[in-house]
């Protein structure tokens, strides 16, 4: 086949893939008027997830499953916005790494609003304002987002997803590297190139700004000024990158959790579960030695095997604290609910955050 040829099949293949397109979103559109009726939810995340899962299943390449995924993400972002225009939430301003992560999950075809802080954002759910929020919960650098995992303690707003993101960290000015005397950026952003930047600026001043984004804003407008950013958040505000990928590991990367009102279902086919809780021993904690050992035995005797844990103080008094756990399952399942009845016996609090597909 000569050029032109191939072209042609290109554009007749084009035709179809609009026309099968289209007509998948009339169908999506009809489900969301079905969903309006019943007063069932637009977005949900475990099917989202089963369609995902079922087209890599069927990928014979060339194509590569993420790219594959990130296309379906697009076509279904246009098919949410069909059945109803949603509205998320995110840590801002745009161009944050938050943003990007929001948009991964929830594509293009969505409305975003920035909010200014986490507890911005789950207000901003909880009232309805926003159909649901995205966080950052953690990094696999610096660990948890301590000020997300406190405001779970008293909210009643459900993690309904969560997203993996790789950070990548650009130093970012006008600039040149020997002229910088400031660098500014999100204290976890920092704390992620410290090393990079003890190195090639042990001269310059670190300095905490609100976000990865205003730090981009700053570094503008100020001359010996740089920030420690992402690519996005240098495209969107004009600024040159003076030196790519300074964060300290290679492998960097942000756990984020999409919050909202309602829970999520069980993942169908062969997908699985994630939930999460928090939980108080109480005065168990200082009167019993083996107070979490038994906090945790509950789960462990059938099986459900412990992810994460992490504590953090009560703020209520001293030497309390709360324990935020995430296990394999969801919360429906039996074996689940059985190990929360033998929590619940001695336990002051066993809360439920909520459950969610495990592949972001």
């Amino acid at each position: 086949m000569d050029l032109n040829a191939i072209r042609e099949k290109i554009d007749a293949l084009d035709r179809e893939m609009v026309a099968v397109l289209n007509e998948r979103l009339k169908l999506a559109a009809e489900i969301g008027k079905l969903k309006r009726s019943q007063g069932g939810q637009i977005y949900v995340a475990e099917r989202e997830e089963a369609v995902l899962r079922k087209v890599i299943e069927q990928n014979q390449g060339p194509i590569k499953n993420e790219a594959l995924r990130a296309i379906y993400r697009e076509i279904m972002s246009a098919a949410i916005a069909l059945e109803k225009p949603l509205l998320i939430a995110y840590l801002g301003p745009e161009a944050t790494n938050t943003h990007q992560a929001a948009m991964k999950k929830f594509g293009a075809s969505v409305d975003y609003h920035a909010m200014a802080t986490i507890s911005d954002i789950f207000t901003a759910v909880e009232k309805g304002e926003s159909d649901y929020g995205v966080i950052p919960i953690e990094n696999s650098t610096e660990g948890s987002v301590r000020d997300a995992l406190d405001l779970f303690v008293e909210s009643d707003l459900k993690i309904v997803a969560q997203i993996y993101l790789e950070i990548s960290h650009h130093l970012i000015s006008n600039s040149p590297l020997e002229a910088i005397e400031r660098v500014y950026s999100k204290d976890q952003a920092l704390a992620q190139c410290r090393h990079w930047l003890q190195r090639h600026l042990p001269h310059a001043q670190l300095i905490e700004a609100s976000s990865t984004a205003r730090a981009v804003q700053i570094a503008k407008e100020e001359p010996g000024a740089a920030a420690v950013a992402g690519e996005l958040a240098a495209t969107a505000h004009g600024v040159p990158i003076v030196a790519k990928n300074i964060q300290d590991k290679a492998d960097n990367t942000t756990r984020f959790f999409v919050v909202g009102r309602k829970p999520s279902g069980r993942s169908t086919g062969d997908g699985k579960d994630m939930t999460s809780f928090v939980i108080s021993l109480g005065d168990q904690a200082s009167a019993n030695p083996g107070a979490l050992l038994k906090m945790l035995m509950p789960m462990a005797e059938r099986g459900i095997n412990l992810s994460k844990i992490e504590s953090r103080p009560s703020k209520k008094r001293p030497w309390d604290y709360y324990f935020f756990v995430d296990v394999t399952g969801h919360f429906e399942d039996p074996k689940m609910k059985e190990a929360l009845a033998d929590l619940q016996r001695f336990c002051p609090l066993v809360k439920w955050l909520g459950s969610y597909p495990a592949m972001s």
